[in-house]
């Protein structure tokens, strides 16, 4: 994916982000924002550049509100799509939902009944 540009005047350095591993001798995963979350987020060692410090520079991230039992709630932030799955004899209303601390590309389809049952 090119970032915004087509061709010779596409960007070929974003900007600094942070990895998260290793993956093999030359590959490393990389935390990318929503923005760019249809970019592969493994990269191999020749696209990379060094970080040089910053002390100004601050990572923006939202921190995870964990119980004592080291888990977080999970709740629906809002309805993405709603569709009708037809069946053979019926059809089931589906919802896509968005979660807190997740991306709307990970929104699964669920059924609406049982949303508004768990969520009213």
């Amino acid at each position: 994916m090119k970032f915004g540009k087509k061709g010779k005047l596409s960007l070929r350095y974003v900007r600094s982000f942070q990895i998260l591993d290793r993956i093999g001798p030359v590959a490393y995963r990389v935390a990318l924002p929503l923005a760019l979350a249809g970019v592969h987020d493994v990269f191999h060692v020749s696209m990379l550049r060094k970080y040089i410090p910053d002390p100004t520079y601050i990572f923006d991230y939202d921190p995870l509100q964990l119980q004592k039992n080291l888990t977080y709630i999970e709740e629906p932030v809002q309805i993405v799509e709603r569709k009708d799955q037809p069946l053979r004899n019926q059809t089931l209303p589906l919802v896509k939902l968005v979660w807190n601390n997740h991306a709307i590309s990970e929104a699964p389809s669920e059924l609406e009944e049982e949303m508004r049952i768990k969520y009213p």
